[in-house]
């Protein structure tokens, strides 16, 4: 229990997302959006244009963020960065791989959805541990 991370407690609130433009702006459309004082928004759009650093990089900002509780990435985006994604392990703010439009959700892919099964495998579930 000593080596496991401190959960942040606080104004973690926000919600953002690195992802497709109509994802985005279907999430914008619900209320995810949101600009700070700077105009710094809580989400990026990637399409053909958008290099890889800047989506590393726009992944390590909205991690680092204070007030941001889930990072919502498309999947094929996270393969972009797989390498940061699989070596992200704090608990807050949590990622979660998403589906796109043109790009349908495949588990074998989510490393985060691999950990969770990791920590509930067979063994520890018919022990009666978690």
């Amino acid at each position: 229990m000593a080596n496991k991370p401190a959960i942040r407690t606080g104004n973690s609130e926000l919600i953002a997302l690195i992802a497709d433009e109509d994802t985005v702006t279907g999430f914008l459309m619900a209320g995810v959006g949101n600009a700070d004082l700077r105009r710094k928004t809580n989400y990026l759009i990637v399409d053909s244009k958008t290099s890889v650093k800047t989506i590393e990089e726009t992944f390590k900002e909205f991690t680092s963020k204070e007030d941001v509780a889930i990072v919502l990435i498309s999947q094929y985006v996270a393969n972009m960065i797989r390498f940061y994604v699989d070596s992200y392990k704090k608990p807050i703010p949590a990622i979660l791989e998403i589906p796109s439009k043109d790009h349908p959700y495949d588990p074998a892919q989510d490393s985060i959805l691999s950990r969770v099964k990791g920590m509930f495998s067979s063994e520890s579930v018919a022990s009666g541990r978690h």
